[in-house]
């Protein structure tokens, strides 16, 4: 049971707030409470005081105990009260109360009991946890991607800020939480380690250690026709073929193939001619040492054909992993950190209320491109980092540029442009192949760049088509819809039919 603290005191009075016991059965209650001098009582509602939560599996739980401590000496006395218990869903109630005389000063200090399945009181498990009239703590909100770098490798980071500020930093568990707390024993030490994980926040952001996380782009996968070009085309080049099995195998009533046959020893010839004639018992016989033996190339399979040109495509640097997905096809307008969902909040309320802006820049006319032919960024065809198809507005107008410029100045003014980002040089382009997304960087021996001389020979002049641009999005960077497409924070409408005065 409860081993409870004698204490010096004038005119104390407290009450325990909560103490959790859970016992075997209700008989070694009775005993416990007898041998304390406490009267079990059966009432079953609350009057105030105890409530003890009974759980079959023995666990350890924390009651914390409020007892003011006065600096007289003076003997006290127990009384009984109310304390409510819970026996296979009927719950019971016990009081406890205990008085004393009067004191001249009183400090208000806190005391955790840990008490187990038995009623004893064992110490505290936290004993470096503050009292509350010590506490002093702060939210900060950083976001949900920036809590490994404020955590550190290996809890570097955090154990750095915690040691030298005496404070302790309580990191979310959930991968979505934005908040942090930081917890200290005064008010200067707590806003001391606060300006230190901003500071962390800060260099982080500028860094590239933290990659972008969203932009604006002008959706182009909405147009089926152009999706299929492009699935083609990587199918093209990486050898990928659709082949009709039923025109290449003939299959017999068993429903075997015909290549069954080469499952057959062909190690010496085997010649079996039988011809009959008109009478049934007479038979030709037939000399085989005169017959000449022709000998075929052995077959080559389909698997290794693809493995051998496979070989070649990745010694050139060429993989699957370093097409853009035809799903995802886009203009990209302007890239953003949106570390937080407060950034996140404010860039879709940038792009709803720059709208109006827009629909002006576009003359309130829709706006259509062409994609024609291929062109490297920062490199040359033999290595290529990013091989996009260059855009042409229809009709040489520049309205599409004057709209786009429009929301990339609205994002500035809001403050979600890095300062790294400010002076970048608007140049729409539809990125076809991008280096940076391959897989396997370790094994291949072209990570940066990939040999692309052969596709432009092939594509270099290839008509993609022309397409109308029907709104701009705020997308989120490696997070899909169901349609395939990057995830929509916020869109803004183009418009789509001439409007007639």
């Amino acid at each position: 049971m409860i081993a409870y603290r004698s204490f010096l005191s004038v005119d104390l009075a407290w009450k325990f707030t909560k103490i959790h016991v859970v016992p075997k059965r209700t008989q070694h209650f009775q005993r416990c409470f007898s041998s304390c001098g406490f009267n079990y009582n059966s009432r079953t509602h609350i009057e105030g005081g105890l409530r003890v939560n009974m759980d079959r599996k023995k666990q350890k739980m924390v009651a914390n105990t409020w007892i003011p401590v006065s600096t007289q000496s003076r003997s006290t006395e127990g009384g009984l009260g109310d304390e409510k218990h819970d026996f296979g869903g009927q719950v019971q109630e016990i009081k406890c109360t205990v008085s004393s005389y009067e004191s001249t000063v009183q400090k208000a200090v806190q005391v955790s009991e840990v008490i187990d399945l038995e009623g004893r009181a064992t110490p505290s498990a936290d004993d470096e946890s503050l009292s509350a009239a010590q506490k002093h703590s702060v939210t900060v909100k950083a976001g949900a991607s920036l809590m490994r770098f404020i955590r550190g490798k290996g809890g570097s980071t955090q154990r750095t800020i915690e040691e030298e500020m005496k404070v302790k930093l309580i990191l979310p568990f959930s991968q979505n939480e934005d908040c942090l707390i930081i917890e200290g024993s005064s008010a200067e030490s707590v806003a001391r380690a606060s300006d230190r994980v901003q500071t962390v926040i800060d260099e982080t952001v500028k860094s590239r250690n933290l990659d972008y996380s969203h932009f604006v782009s002008l959706p182009l996968a909405i147009h089926p026709e152009l999706v299929n070009k492009l699935i083609n085309f990587q199918n093209s080049v990486l050898g990928i073929t659709v082949v009709n099995e039923d025109e290449n195998l003939e299959c017999d009533s068993s429903g075997k193939t015909s290549d069954s046959e080469g499952e057959q020893n062909l190690s010496e010839p085997q010649i079996a001619v039988e011809l009959k004639t008109e009478d049934s018992n007479d038979r030709v016989k037939m000399d085989k040492t005169n017959i000449p033996l022709v000998s075929y190339l052995p077959k080559v399979s389909k698997s290794s054909t693809s493995e051998s040109k496979a070989s070649k495509l990745l010694d050139l640097g060429i993989e699957k992993s370093i097409f853009i997905k035809p799903k995802t096809f886009h203009l990209t307008v302007l890239m953003l950190k949106l570390w937080n969902k407060d950034r996140i909040e404010a860039a879709a309320e940038v792009l709803r209320i720059v709208s109006p802006k827009v629909i002006d820049a576009l003359e309130n006319r829709p706006v259509s491109i062409r994609l024609k032919g291929l062109e490297c960024m920062k490199g040359s065809p033999a290595k290529a980092r990013v091989v996009y198809a260059p855009v042409e507005v229809i009709g040489g107008e520049d309205r599409l540029l004057r709209a786009c410029q429009v929301i990339t100045n609205a994002f500035i003014e809001a403050g979600l442009v890095l300062e790294n980002d400010l002076n970048q040089k608007l140049k729409l382009h539809a990125t076809i192949m991008n280096a940076r997304h391959r897989k396997s960087k370790k094994g291949s021996k072209k990570a940066d760049s990939f040999d692309a001389r052969k596709i432009f020979g092939q594509y270099g002049s290839e008509d993609w088509g022309e397409y109308l641009i029907c709104e701009a999005h705020l997308s989120q960077r490696f997070v899909f819809d169901d349609d395939g497409y990057y995830h929509c924070c916020a869109s803004l409408p183009f418009p789509e039919e001439m409007q007639l005065d």
